[in-house]
């Protein structure tokens, strides 16, 4: 059910992200709440289509409360009084894994295809802005998207060069799974997303940084593929299965991509 603003209600601070995409207004409506003192409203403006379903949830989620939300000219508008967080009702969690974490999420990213690591980005900045903890782990061909466009000279036999040159070389040379025709395809979607000011797997990635997600590459795929950890971005971790089973253990839901 949606509810009419009150016109004068008193609102503290305003947030415009019109023209944003999702995952885009629920991260900048998270970071600005985080700003406000407790008790305070913030009036959200947004036009993406799936806002004015995401902030009931987003507000049911992280304890906050939702005052209002409507269209209003063409675009959607919420207003949302920052509360004191509360536990998360649901199912008990498991012995030994505590409320608090049991809406962690981990996520397997073993594609190389824009569009499917877009998704898997999508997803974990959404529920990094929830105030989930987040971690993705590539492997195989996802190890794509963790490169660096321009990596550091590094010394490797001849097979593992082989498969430096065949794989993509960072977020930006990513195929598309579908409708790639040699380029083409990606081409004509990358301008299709500019002009729907979608942001770019480079900068979802930056983002999920931002918001704490946490970037592990897999280590034996590393070795299988001949990849050198100086050769992925800044702040990526390097591990193991072990490592991503116990982020799993602790986790409400564990996807592939």
């Amino acid at each position: 059910m949606r509810s009419a603003p009150n016109t004068t209600m008193q609102v503290d601070e305003k947030l415009d992200v019109r023209g944003q995409c999702c995952p885009g207004p629920i991260v900048a409506l998270a970071d600005a709440l985080n700003r406000l003192e407790t008790g305070r409203v913030l009036e959200v403006r947004a036009s993406d289509s799936g806002f004015l379903s995401d902030v009931p949830a987003w507000c049911r989620n992280t304890g906050n409360e939702l005052l209002a939300s409507e269209r209003e000219n063409g675009h959607f508008v919420a207003r949302i009084r920052k509360s004191v967080p509360v536990v998360a009702t649901g199912p008990a969690p498991a012995a030994g894994v505590s409320a608090a974490v049991r809406n962690n999420k981990t996520i397997v990213v073993f594609s190389s295809d824009l569009d499917k690591v877009m998704a898997a980005l999508i997803i974990a900045n959404g529920a990094a802005a929830m105030g989930q903890k987040v971690t993705l782990f590539f492997t195989f061909w996802g190890l794509s998207a963790l490169r660096r466009s321009v990596a550091p000279p590094v010394s490797k036999p001849f097979m593992a060069r082989m498969f430096g040159w065949m794989l993509p070389r960072g977020a930006a040379r990513l195929p598309l799974s579908r409708m790639h025709m040699g380029g083409m395809g990606k081409a004509m979607m990358t301008r299709v997303m500019r002009s729907h000011n979608v942001a770019p797997i480079a900068a979802l990635l930056a983002q999920a940084q931002a918001q704490g997600v946490k970037l592990v590459a897999c280590s034996m795929s590393l070795d299988v593929l001949g990849l050198k950890p100086e050769e992925l971005l800044d702040g990526v971790e390097v591990a193991g299965v072990a490592a991503y089973l116990a982020e799993a253990d602790n986790a409400s839901a564990n996807l592939f991509v």
